[in-house]
């Protein structure tokens, strides 16, 4: 079986080269490979990587992420985010191909207290969450098979997360503001591929999976109290912080005003997901800690 990942640096697609590598020749790409196209702001060169290497499966871990920097940048998001994956679904499909693609909880308006389910309807707030569902329908209305994967909340222990940008933060200063009314769930990129790789394993027995599903994490949190787990994990492992636990202030999402709105609710039912895959899921703080493990113990 040929696999082909794009996105291969990114946080997830770092993940995915390890969990993809066993399912048959996996080949990986990013935006300056020199061989094949990897570039999704390149629409057309993707689709000639894709009849080039006729894959079996195709994995999309690429995407346009500045979330803020969409709102000025619509059309460089609109190319990655919606046009590219609807690029790749007319080209799965034409060679037979599975397509894999993530997107976000940011397709719903965060309205509510109830963990959003797939068929809820969606009304995004911002460009980026705009485009990550145009890239949603653009695959849906291609036929091709597939499964998108909604998620939240992305960490991973490469590259640059909250749990990092709090520490720094901590090191720095002797107080902190963390917003407390935004509620959702940290999922790590490792289990994200781990699923992933679960999932194309029985799709590709039993296609009639294919669709759309909520991926991440058990529980749920606010980054205010993130950041004090983040702490206290950080505190146990002897790293000094300046800002002691008094000196944390919990405020609104009003009160940091952004470029773009985000939703205040950011739960994903996961309950399909776990049904169709018989899958349980770990909780939030296992994968976070074991995150910090990796970067911070001694």
């Amino acid at each position: 079986m040929k696999v082909l990942l794009f996105g291969k640096n990114g946080q997830l697609g770092w993940e995915l080269q390890r969990s993809l590598a066993p399912l048959g020749d996996l080949l990986a790409l990013d935006r300056y490979d020199q061989h094949y196209c990897g570039d999704l702001s390149n629409p057309r060169g993707v689709a000639e990587t894709v009849r080039a290497l006729r894959p079996d499966v195709i994995v999309n871990a690429a995407a346009y992420t500045a979330v803020d920097k969409a709102e000025s940048e619509n059309e460089a998001a609109h190319i990655i985010n919606a046009v590219a994956p609807g690029t790749l679904a007319e080209e799965a499909k034409r060679c037979g191909a599975w397509l894999v693609h993530y997107s976000t909880d940011y397709v719903f308006d965060g309205s509510g207290d109830k963990p959003w389910q797939e068929d809820d309807q969606v009304s995004p707030l911002n460009v980026y969450g705009q485009t990550k569902l145009a890239g949603e329908q653009a695959i849906q209305a291609s036929d091709c098979r597939h499964l998108i994967f909604r998620t939240s909340w992305v960490y991973a222990a490469r590259g640059n997360n909250f749990a990092k940008t709090m520490l720094r933060l901590a090191q720095e200063r002797q107080q902190l503001s963390v917003i407390n009314d935004q509620i959702g769930t940290p999922t790590g990129a490792e289990l994200l591929a781990d699923v992933s790789a679960h999932a194309i394993c029985r799709a590709l027995k039993t296609p009639e999976v294919a669709g759309l599903y909520h991926l991440t994490a058990a529980g749920e949190t606010s980054w205010y109290d993130y950041a004090h787990l983040v702490f206290d994990y950080a505190r146990t492992a002897g790293l000094e912080l300046k800002t002691d636990k008094q000196s944390v202030s919990a405020i609104p999402t009003s009160a940091y005003q952004t470029p773009a709105k985000r939703p205040l609710n950011s739960r994903l039912n996961t309950e399909k997901l776990k049904t169709v895959f018989d899958l349980q899921l770990p909780a939030w703080q296992l994968g976070v800690e074991r995150m910090l493990s990796e970067l911070y113990s001694k």
